[in-house]
């Protein structure tokens, strides 16, 4: 069974991660659900963003506006949605003794926000309408 099916598996029976290997230290599992938690913290903040940026910019042009929050709630979405494939990878291999997986996923996210952000910037130094 193929990596990703398994780790999609574990996202609704989170229980079937006690039938590999051996349990790890409490300690560990409990820092991989703080991790996990703190995913979802950023994935509502990104959403919040998102329609903060589509409810408060009304004289933004629309298609703007429309991107900047599009790129905020697509990058929360996929943010929620890794939150919880992060925690089952990194289960699996702390209860198998193998390394924590890796990701490029920050990267992703990061240059999300920051295209974002550079886009704000322009907004602020330009104003709402391009050159007021």
């Amino acid at each position: 069974m193929s990596d990703f099916r398994q780790s999609l598996q574990l996202w609704f029976a989170p229980q079937r991660v006690r039938e590999e290997g051996e349990t790890p230290d409490y300690r560990f599992s409990l820092a991989n659900e703080r991790t996990f938690l703190a995913w979802l913290r950023t994935a509502l903040a990104l959403i919040g963003g998102g329609f903060a940026v589509d409810q408060f910019l009304p004289e933004l042009a629309w298609g703007l506006r429309a991107g900047m929050a599009l790129g905020l709630l697509a990058a929360g979405v996929l943010c929620a949605l890794r939150a919880v494939n992060h925690w089952a990878r990194c289960e699996r291999a702390m209860r198998r003794g193998e390394d924590l997986p890796v990701s490029r996923f920050p990267t992703l996210l990061s240059l999300v926000v920051a295209v974002v952000a550079v886009a704000m910037v322009v907004v602020v130094l330009f104003g709402w309408e391009g050159g007021r």
